[in-house]
């Protein structure tokens, strides 16, 4: 079984568009999309009409729920943009995706933790930035998963742990390799590159391996968009994979 995960799109299609050119090559039984689909000054319908085209089994992350579910006075820009692009039954398509799923064969998906999509499952915030969680501190946030895989995003960072029987994958942002978030504790992601990024995860008779796969595209014609969009801090994790500075002022 070869099962791709992508997460954390962001309405990015030119990345996401780039990705499923590298998947035709890999051979893949499955694809999962890990949510936050839609919300930023990109393309966010365009990426809804792609997404609800191929029907992946889908998890709703937690933009994708402020988007839908959120007052619209109440929108952070990113989800305004979004909700104000999409039609009717892109919205209810939205709403309608579940919080976590049970894929089978002994894989769990989420967006953040099982239980909470807007709490880092891999990561903890020391100081302005994400830095690796504990091992023990991960097994207790999936102590309540039963299935061998653990396939969660949030972060935008690329990642792994094993906690205790169980095998945590993040593939990373597919569509935004960067944000700051001024929710306290204020505090920032930086993958350190523009690329896409996705995960595979191979297993078979027992035996599994995962890899982390970066995608180049054209990064540049993105990040222009969301300077067309007036949203300057997109564009300059878009262009660079960092924030604008280093730490959250």
């Amino acid at each position: 079984m070869r099962i791709a995960i992508l997460a954390d799109i962001h309405g990015n299609v030119l990345a996401l568009e780039a990705v499923l050119a590298n998947l035709e090559h890999r051979n893949v039984d499955q694809i999962v999309n890990l949510g936050d689909c839609v919300s930023g000054p990109l393309w966010p319908r365009e990426t809804a009409e792609l997404l609800m085209r191929f029907n992946w089994p889908t998890i709703r992350g937690n933009h994708d729920r402020w988007v839908t579910d959120w007052p619209a006075e109440k929108h952070y820009p990113s989800d305004s943009f979004a909700f104000r692009a999409l039609d009717s039954v892109q919205l209810a398509w939205l709403r309608a995706l579940p919080p976590t799923r049970d894929l089978g064969d002994g894989i769990f998906a989420c967006h953040g933790r099982p239980d909470d999509d807007t709490a880092y499952l891999l990561e903890n915030v020391e100081g302005d930035r994400l830095v690796p969680a504990r091992r023990t501190q991960v097994t207790e946030r999936v102590r309540a998963v039963t299935s061998r895989f653990v396939l969660c995003a949030h972060s935008h960072i690329p990642g792994a742990a094993a906690a205790g029987d169980k095998m945590v994958i993040n593939p990373g942002s597919v569509g935004l390799p960067a944000y700051e978030d001024p929710t306290p504790p204020a505090h920032v992601s930086e993958s350190g590159s523009p690329m896409a990024r996705y995960a595979l995860l191979q297993f078979d008779k027992g035996q599994s391996s995962f890899e982390h796969i970066a995608i180049p595209y054209d990064h540049l014609a993105a990040a222009r968009r969301a300077e067309e969009n007036q949203n300057p801090a997109w564009a300059h994790f878009l262009a660079t994979g960092y924030a604008r500075v280093r730490g959250v002022r």
